[in-house]
């Protein structure tokens, strides 16, 4: 008896070998997945890591924690930091819109924790404060306002000082000013870092700024997605804009910070890799910084703004701190409005090598303008007074 093999059709070898890949494909792809949900979770802990003495042990009378509080009928999250809880408070007012700092400030040194307790809080609408159950209509200009005096009441009373400090940047500075402006009674001193003053001159100037330097770069593909969308004709910044400016403002120096290229390496990682953070809150950072509202905030109230007729006068030493290469808000813009601005004291200070960011960029600068200038009510150190 004779056993004879049988020949396979080579069509039908084809097929079954393309199946076999088809089927180890999205296999291959839902272990990568896995593995990297996996990953995300390791690095999620959800905890804020204590401050330590040089044994290794918890700092005594150090403060760190992350909690949620009703502000104005909203549970909105923060975390409060500080080497010495008895030290002033100072409430920091992230920019946007949409956009929590803490997980990037880690990144670089924890100057303010060394002279304050500091309150990062997450504003209504973004990153731990996130909720898709939050009307739209509530994320407003003066909703802003009125939870930053929520929540500056809310750290008075828990940490028993009469006043605080406050400080803003960027997006921040646009309703923090106008907080200080409202409750001088509140607050030491308002210090404002990257601060708004006519958002859209600034964005026009920005655009402006782009086009001379791709130019002189000779790079057309960038000038080709610019000149799409000719902002100086326009009163808003339309979607097309957005999704071109930020990396057209990093390749140039002129974004988040003057050295940071890519806001994938600079913004994205550092969040998904803060252990501060649970997987749930670092997929809520990007879907507050995306929605709806709080880009229809940033178009209809900050842009269309201007702050220098709106707030002409503060109560309360006031401090802006400004990089020369800042363009996200035009250096030029804040210090003009600084020199028309009236308070009992005023300080204005260049950071000649640092762009949207001085307080990551330059911080034994603004430690030391801190120390000696702000904690002092002086203006010392300023360059402008």
């Amino acid at each position: 008896m004779t056993n004879k093999k049988t020949k396979q059709h080579p069509i039908k070898s084809f097929f079954r070998k393309g199946l076999r890949i088809m089927l180890i494909i999205p296999a291959v792809l839902l272990v990568c997945v896995l593995i990297l949900v996996g990953v995300l979770l390791a690095v999620s802990p959800g905890k804020p890591a204590p401050f330590l003495d040089e044994n290794g042990n918890m700092l005594a009378g150090s403060i760190s924690e992350k909690i949620h509080v009703n502000i104005n009928g909203v549970q909105q999250g923060m975390f409060i930091q500080g080497k010495d809880k008895t030290r002033p408070v100072l409430l920091f007012l992230h920019g946007g819109p949409g956009m929590p700092e803490y997980a990037i400030s880690r990144g670089y040194p924890a100057v303010l924790e060394d002279d304050f307790v500091v309150c990062w809080w997450e504003q209504r609408g973004s990153g731990l404060s996130y909720n898709s159950n939050i009307p739209p209509e509530s994320l407003t200009e003066a909703q802003l306002v009125s939870d930053t005096l929520d929540v500056t009441n809310y750290l008075r009373k828990r940490f028993g000082q009469e006043k605080i400090y406050l400080m803003a940047h960027s997006g921040g500075t646009f309703f923090g000013i106008q907080a200080a402006a409202r409750a001088p009674e509140l607050y030491y001193a308002y210090i404002g870092v990257s601060q708004i003053s006519q958002q859209l001159e600034s964005e026009k100037l920005a655009y402006q700024y782009m086009l001379e330097q791709y130019t002189l770069a000779g790079d057309r593909k960038m000038l080709q997605k610019l000149e799409k969308t000719p902002l100086p004709e326009m009163d808003s910044m339309p979607p097309e804009y957005r999704a071109i400016r930020d990396a057209a403002m990093h390749s140039l120096g002129i974004g988040t910070t003057h050295n940071m290229r890519s806001v994938v390496t600079g913004i994205f990682l550092p969040v998904m890799e803060s252990r501060e953070y649970t997987l749930g809150e670092k997929i809520n950072i990007w879907r507050g910084k995306w929605s709806v509202y709080s880009t229809n905030m940033w178009n209809q109230e900050v842009l269309a703004t201007d702050l220098t007729a709106r707030v002409t006068k503060l109560d309360i030493p006031v401090y802006f701190f400004s990089g020369i290469f800042d363009y996200t808000v035009s250096y030029t813009l804040a210090k003009n409005y600084f020199q028309k601005l009236q308070a009992p004291v005023k300080g204005f200070y260049t950071f000649e090598q640092s762009a949207h960011s001085p307080m990551f960029e330059e911080p034994d600068k603004i430690q030391r303008i801190l120390e000696q200038d702000v904690l002092a009510g002086a203006n010392n150190l300023a360059d402008t007074k």
